[in-house]
């Protein structure tokens, strides 16, 4: 499964805590943006327009990075036929905002769906339903929570592009060694995972040198709580649940999982020492029993590690049930963008299916070159993806690749997000900064949680009254 964009780094802003400072930059400025009105689009656009010959199309966070990127960005601008500059790298919130608020934004910007939310209530993008419905963008082909996560206030701001899903990628030989299976570290059952962590977890000298299993701390917290029936936010996007039992619990046993192997900043330094892109990846050498991950990392160890004893299978809540954090990309036009006809023509060429199937055909012929197999794009448009998928098989992939594609596509289908809202940043850091706490030994599950939930329900109401008023 291709990496979003950048292959390194496909959803790298959730791996880590973002220091709370730059996210109170990123705010105060969000904030110097609120004076843009929602409905300020300036003059009426006719999005079914062409694209003036010889013109120009600023894109700001998004780069061609590989095949799936070029190829359709390429098809995109021969179509057009304008000349479309790409920023590359991610996208700068607080760059975006400025820009915004300055009067002087791209005239497209390609983001983190949980931006989407926070950037139109803002007043920083615009509503896309003329845009959609002038380009004949089928929003029906489109993954549901993708789409749903883009959604505000009743209106779409965003058009998806890729999506990101976790799957249990295990040491098959570590488990055999142990008398384990899957079923022991995929989520299923809490417990299992407990003994399976212990049974699994080495140590060299007093030192770490086995990860029993790595529970992915603090980013997947939303995907255990979800195992056990709640989500972080509730369906509105209005009030947290962070202080729910079942969230305390969820966290408590994630944590548990680390205390079991000596607490999470052994864990952790070891992780860290890790050559995670490279042939002596901890699955390559033995160093790590199971995680769950996002399926990008399937093609990095098909790339560096093909012989390496590997095992995959979906990943399982404490409900039996399997479940996926959906994560990824969009399009968004931003208000006072110089030719938002453009960039709508520029953005439904980059989604559309035959766009997604030409370069996947191209990533399967470099694979193919390669002697390598491919594992796939999961795309964000449903309809790519089960021709994509069909592609894929017609492979006839061995173990364990086929069932690590199998996986993928069954976890596509259990997909879950958290709702588009004017607080998404605000709300993530106090939940991550909760879990860090906990991590650091700081606080407890329940006292950092419910210090969490005060936080995230203040940032929610603020962020919702000031919406709510300009209305």
């Amino acid at each position: 499964m291709s990496a979003p964009q950048h292959p390194l780094r496909p959803v790298a802003r959730r791996a880590t805590a973002v220091p709370a400072a730059v996210l109170v930059t990123v705010l105060v400025c969000a904030g110097c943006a609120r004076g843009i009105s929602a409905d300020d689009t300036g003059p009426d656009v006719d999005f079914g327009a062409s694209p003036s010959p010889g013109g120009t199309l600023d894109v700001m966070g998004f780069g061609t990075g590989d095949e799936i990127g070029q190829v359709r960005h390429e098809r995109a601008t021969e179509a057009l036929g304008v000349d479309v500059k790409l920023s590359e790298g991610e996208l700068d919130p607080q760059a975006f905002l400025s820009a915004a608020a300055a009067g002087n934004p791209p005239d497209l910007v390609y983001a983190e769906r949980d931006q989407i939310g926070t950037f139109a209530s803002r007043g920083a993008i615009m509503p896309l339903s003329e845009c959609v419905d002038a380009q004949g963008v089928d929003t029906d082909a489109f993954v549901d929570t993708a789409v749903d996560e883009v959604t505000f206030g009743g209106e779409l701001y965003g058009v998806p592009e890729f999506n990101a899903v976790q799957i249990t990628m295990a040491n098959a030989d570590l488990l055999d060694e142990a008398g384990l299976g899957l079923a022991d570290v995929d989520g299923s059952d809490p417990e299992a995972v407990l003994a399976a962590t212990e049974a699994l977890t080495r140590s060299d000298g007093g030192k770490l040198s086995v990860i029993g299993v790595d529970s992915k701390l603090p980013e997947f917290l939303p995907l255990w709580a979800k195992g056990r029936g709640v989500d972080l936010l509730s369906a509105d996007g209005r009030t947290a649940q962070l202080d729910d039992p079942e969230v305390v619990a969820a966290l408590e046993h994630a944590v548990a999982v680390y205390d079991a192997q000596g607490g999470f900043p052994d864990v952790k330094t070891f992780r860290d020492s890790a050559d995670f892109f490279g042939a002596g990846n901890q699955f390559a050498s033995g160093q790590l029993g199971a995680m769950a991950m996002e399926q990008w990392y399937i093609n990095v160890l098909n790339e560096t590690s093909p012989d390496a004893p590997l095992a995959f299978g979906p990943v399982k809540g404490a409900d039996g049930e399997v479940h996926a954090f959906a994560t990824g990309s969009a399009w968004a036009i931003p208000v006072g963008a110089g030719d938002p006809a453009a960039a709508c023509a520029y953005v439904a060429r980059m989604t559309e299916t035959d766009a997604w199937l030409e370069a996947a055909q191209a990533r399967a012929d470099a694979r193919a070159a390669d002697g390598l197999v491919f594992t796939g794009v999961l795309t964000g448009n449903e309809e790519a993806d089960t021709q994509i998928r069909d592609m894929v098989l017609a492979q006839d992939p061995a173990e364990p690749w086929r069932s690590a594609i199998d996986a993928v596509y069954e976890a596509d289908e259990h997909t879950f997000a958290l709702p588009a809202n004017p607080a998404g940043a605000e709300f993530e850091t106090a939940w991550q900064d909760a879990v860090n706490r906990v991590l650091n030994g700081q606080q407890e599950p329940a006292e950092a949680l419910a210090q969490a939930q005060e936080e995230a329900q203040e940032a929610l109401d603020e962020a919702w009254a000031g919406w709510d008023e300009e209305q």
